[in-house]
Order: structure tokens, then C-alpha cells, then sequence
């Protein structure tokens, strides 16, 4: 789903939560020539250890400039991730696991398209993947497809004839696929953080299913995991 190379200067706005997938897509859209405007989303978390990694990533892959937009999600709770009376599973259970945040991808998606509009870029770009994850409804391709449908029925920009797409680049390749693209991007994944339990120093509990997935990418891909474990 990714474009081919763009006009320099071409403004995108990049989805980047500090994890392995958003830093392989900055890179990407990076490398395809757009001037890449990162947004993170502080939105109650269990911890801001992965604001920071968006913060060292977007730095070291060359943002325009990286934004953080300060949300509440755990007000309304109901994800392990957002509210600490719900532990977060060790094993993988059955259906969507107790890690998914309601709503998450939309509200996030829908701030980067008012984000793109104000700035007239027309492309949005986020890392999600429906190969190697955990079962989240807005991960899917045809939960990218109806969002972009919407982008283009909800803006002015849309109604006046601009078209808006949301890219999702990695969406059908696995997680070895993934690190060995970022291998070929320069990522340093030793940035990132993807564990759903880091803690403060951002070193990864190597339990949660955030953690096994990546761990076992790297293993896949035959790249040494730069992940730091506590």
C-alpha cells in the first residue's frame, strides 16, 4: 500500500508510537522523499517510556517535527493499557486480547487528518500490520480502507477535490519482513520500545505479547535483538 516516490518537500503525517512498526514507516516514508511531520499521542498509557523512544526516533530519522498530543483515554478505560486495575496477560488468550485500547487507531487517526488538513499534506501514514499482531478490529486492511473513505467524506479538503490516503505500508508483512526492511533503512531498533510494560529506563518485561512478537521477529529475521530486557 505504500507510494512510489514522491515530489521533495511533499508533507505526510506519520503516525509514530515509538515502537519497531511506526519507526520502520517514518523511515519509509522518509525514504520516499516525503517531509515527514511525526505525531505521538500521550493519551494514559501505563507508561511514557515509549514517548520517549518516539521522541529519540523521530530525531534520528529526520522528521520535519515530531508533535505529542496529550489525551485521556484512561478516563473511559476498559484496555489493560490504560487502566491498572486490568493486568496485562503473559500468555495469548482467545479473541481480541484485554491490551486492545477502544477505539484507539480511530481517535488517533482522526487528530492526524485534522493535523494533514491544517498543514495541506494529503497523505497519512500508519504502521499497523495484520500479519504478525494481536487480533486488534482497527489493524485490519478493511478497517484502513473505510477510514480513508471517511477522510475523503468528512474534510473540506476531501469535498473540494483533494484526495487523502492512508497508508499503511507494512500491513500484509510479517515481522521478520518488517525488521529486515528496517535493516535496509538504517532503523536502530535499539530506539524503540514496544513493550507494553517497560519500565521507567524503557527495558522491556519480555513476557507481554508486545514483547513475544518482537522478540521472536527478530529471531525469525535472523537479526540480533537489540531489545533491552529487564
Amino acid at each position: 500500500m505504500a507510494a512510489d516516490a514522491v515530489a521533495p518537500g511533499t508533507a505526510a503525517v506519520v503516525l509514530l508510537s515509538g515502537g519497531l512498526d511506526s519507526a520502520t514507516t517514518l523511515a519509509l516514508a522518509h525514504e520516499q522523499g516525503y517531509c515527514c511531520h511525526a505525531i505521538s499521542f500521550d493519551y494514559g498509557q501505563r507508561h511514557d517510556a515509549e514517548l520517549a523512544a518516539a521522541a529519540r526516533v523521530a530525531r534520528a530519522l529526520g522528521a520535519t517535527e515530531h508533535k505529542v498530543v496529550r489525551l485521556d483515554l484512561g478516563s473511559i478505560g476498559g484496555s489493560a493499557l490504560t487502566d491498572a486495575a486490568i493486568a496485562v496477560p503473559e500468555t495469548p488468550g482467545e479473541g481480541i486480547p484485554v491490551t486492545y485500547v477502544p477505539a484507539r487507531n480511530t481517535v488517533f487517526l482522526a487528530i492526524a487528518l485534522g493535523w494533514a488538513e491544517v498543514l495541506g499534506a494529503r497523505d497519512l501514514f500508519i504502521g499497523v500490520n495484520a500479519v504478525d499482531y494481536s487480533g486488534y478490529p482497527d489493524c485490519r486492511p478493511e478497517y484502513i480502507a473505510a477510514f480513508e473513505r471517511l477522510a475523503n467524506l468528512a474534510t473540506r479538503a476531501g469535498v473540494e477535490g483533494e484526495r487523502f490516503r492512508v497508508q499503511a505500508p507494512l500491513i500484509d508483512r510479517s515481522k521478520a519482513e518488517i525488521i529486515r526492511l528496517g535493516q535496509r533503512l538504517g532503523v536502530a531498533y535499539g530506539l524503540t520500545v514496544s513493550c507494553y510494560r517497560a519500565d521507567a529506563d524503557g527495558r522491556a518485561c519480555g513476557r507481554c505479547d508486545a514483547c513475544r512478537l518482537r522478540r521472536d521477529g527478530f529471531a525469525a529475521a535472523g537479526v540480533t535483538d537489540p531489545t533491552r530486557y529487564r
